[in-house]
């Protein structure tokens, strides 16, 4: 075969055999991913693979996005792109029970009513166009979920948002919360009166109210605790049986609820205004700290009326206002809250010896110096001045609100208490039914718990974060309660699923070195601006004091004794040596900086021909040395 005939055969069997190998690997490594970011932002956890594995139906996914719309902004098309990585990486882990499409809603498209009739928002952006960014989502009877906007802010609990909202498409049916509660705004049994927050949790939730006299508990997903009352050995075997069964629990506890005492004389402040985790604390390692807490940092501005009839706005520590930014970023019950969140002479967790393998996680705490304060005048009103004068500052923050997760012993080791009577002989019967039906005794948890703790149960309260009259909400309260209900009524895995790590990384060095370059200058150029001012003043006023006939006899200075002309010209020259000198500084305090960008611009921009040409070389010099050898 001529050689030319032949250079042509191959380089189509080449190419077939590039194509085929496309091809092929396109379908058998379809789910395969390297991921070497350093925050694994491409690798699922395994809370969603486990959700995904275990989809009954498939769900279709629709990726509303505006791309020529989004090109404007580098932030959203940054996130764009990660949310459409994300979603491949979805669908090829699920084995095809998730199918993602992508429509891009120009104006006056199908595509556009579709996204507006799911109810996609249309953001308005700088040009004539809105931008669509959000997420459909169905399921096999239609059943609709949404992202109305994929918020860049929100990245990272976009892999939560998303889980979420396929658990839910799978399993359409709304969670079941069971409450057992002693504040009469969270007993409503119609869900149109009690706490907003209780009206809230009923348009999400079915709402199973759990009666004080409780003999057994319904099957729910969530067990929410708000302040209870009085619990016997026997309700507390019940609770901690079902957290070692089902492990998802909100716990709201307070040293001194200020809302359980309206109306209640002082002889019943301890019984009424405090709850305790019990015996379930001292088995997890985790304690309601006796005293309340007071915070100077995180003080809320309340109404005083003094003597005079005048009522002053006054900080008053037992009134706590945390800033969002001060929460826990990592966890999806609080990292996507914006606003602060109103406490009421709040409680601290205090952290003993855990089990082992159980973690405390800290999702809300006071600021640097906290006081714990008598509850007992807690829990009445305490003036703020009484509050400072009994102020006595703490080393360290208090922790107000925490995820407990691991597998939590029994805190009853010898097995179920002895069941209840009730005092009326016509119910033992039944009661006794009630006992026998109950689940047999267990140590240990089944599956590993989520419990989350409040230490505080005055938060609830509408007067805390709602404007009378209005409704206008202006706290994250119910938001916090209403995150930590959504978080755990998933399924387990869901439960434990937490925020992940942004793909914006800080760029640490270079922050380093701005700080470094900052404290070495700051102090040289505040002193050459504050001489440059003070030379600048002294020259104004010569200038000012010589603008006399002389100025348009062509002498603006002739007015001017000898010693001031001496001093006007000293003034020019210290002033250009000054703005010489901070010339220098602004070019040094950049110098590290703009050196370390040269040098990555130039492996950028050479580094890539560099390694091609150093490699060409190394390839001819071996063809030439067996070309020489072979000579």
């Amino acid at each position: 075969m001529k050689a030319r005939r032949y250079l042509v055969l191959m380089t189509l069997l080449a190419g077939i055999v590039l194509l085929a190998g496309n091809i092929a690997a396109q379908r058998l490594l379809a789910g395969a991913r390297l991921d070497f970011t350093e925050g694994k932002l491409y690798t699922l956890s395994d809370a969603t693979r486990v959700t995904l594995r275990d989809l009954a139906e498939p769900v279709e996914i629709t990726y509303v996005y505006s791309r020529r719309v989004g090109q404007d902004y580098p932030a959203i098309q940054a996130h764009a792109a990660r949310v459409r990585e994300l979603l491949a990486t979805y669908a090829a882990a699920s084995g095809g029970n998730v199918r993602v499409r992508e429509i891009d809603p120009k104006p006056f498209s199908e595509a556009e009513d579709e996204a507006l009739a799911a109810g996609i928002s249309a953001i308005p952006a700088s040009g004539n166009d809105p931008l669509y960014f959000g997420i459909i989502g169905r399921n096999a009877i239609d059943d609709l979920r949404l992202i109305p906007f994929l918020a860049p802010e929100r990245e990272t609990t976009l892999e939560y948002d998303l889980t979420r909202m396929i658990a839910r498409l799978d399993n359409p049916e709304p969670p079941r919360v069971g409450i057992i509660s002693s504040l009469p705004g969270m007993k409503a049994l119609d869900g149109e009166s009690g706490y907003v927050v209780l009206q809230d949790i009923g348009r999400s939730f079915s709402v199973e109210q759990i009666p004080d006299d409780f003999g057994s508990l319904p099957e729910m997903d969530v067990l929410l605790v708000a302040h209870p009352g009085t619990l016997t050995a026997r309700q507390e075997w019940l609770i901690d049986q079902f957290i070692l069964r089902q492990g998802r629990a909100i716990f709201v506890v307070d040293p001194a609820a200020k809302t359980a005492l309206s109306g209640a004389m002082f002889s019943a402040t301890d019984s009424l205004a405090r709850s305790s985790l019990g015996r379930l604390g001292a088995v997890w390692g985790v304690e309601l700290a006796p005293q309340a807490v007071a915070d100077a940092a995180n003080a809320l501005t309340v109404p005083v009326e003094s003597f005079t009839g005048r009522v002053d706005e006054v900080a008053h520590p037992l009134f706590v206002g945390v800033p969002a930014e001060t929460m826990s970023r990592n966890d999806p019950i609080t990292a996507d809250l914006m606003r602060v969140v109103n406490f009421g002479a709040p409680g601290a967790l205090i952290q003993g010896s855990l089990p082992e393998g159980v973690i405390l996680a800290p999702l809300i705490t006071t600021g640097p110096s906290p006081s714990f304060i008598d509850p007992a005048r807690a829990a009445r009103d305490m003036a703020a001045d009484e509050v400072l004068q009994s102020y006595m500052t703490e080393a360290a923050p208090l922790v107000m609100a925490a995820r407990l997760s691991g597998r939590l012993p029994s805190a009853f080791p010898n097995g179920a208490p002895a069941m209840d009577e009730p005092s009326d002989a016509s119910d033992l019967e039944a009661a006794k039914a009630e006992a026998a039906s109950l689940p047999p005794h267990i140590a240990a948890s089944e599956t590993p718990a989520e419990v989350v703790m409040i230490a505080d149960a005055d938060f609830l309260a509408d007067d805390f974060y709602v404007v009378p009259g209005s409704g206008m909400v202006v706290a994250d309260n119910g938001a916090l309660l209403l995150n930590a209900i959504d978080a755990l009524a998933g399924r387990g895995e869901l439960s434990r699923l937490r925020s992940r790590a942004a793909s914006l990384r800080p760029m640490v060095r270079i922050e380093t070195m701005r700080d470094a370059a900052e404290t070495q200058y700051f102090r040289q150029q505040s002193e050459l601006e504050a001489r440059l001012s003070t030379a600048q003043a002294r020259l104004s006023e010569l200038q000012s004091s010589a603008s006399g006939d002389g100025f348009f006899a062509g002498d603006p200075e002739a007015e001017l004794t000898a010693d001031e002309r001496a001093e006007l010209s000293t003034l020019r020259e210290d002033i250009l040596t000054i703005r010489a000198s901070l010339r220098d500084i602004e070019r040094d305090y950049r110098r590290d900086i703009d050196a370390l960008e040269a040098t990555l611009k130039a492996i950028n921009i050479w580094g890539g021909p560099l390694l091609v040409t150093l490699a060409g070389i190394l390839v001819w010099r071996r063809q030439a040395k067996k070309r020489r050898g072979a000579a």
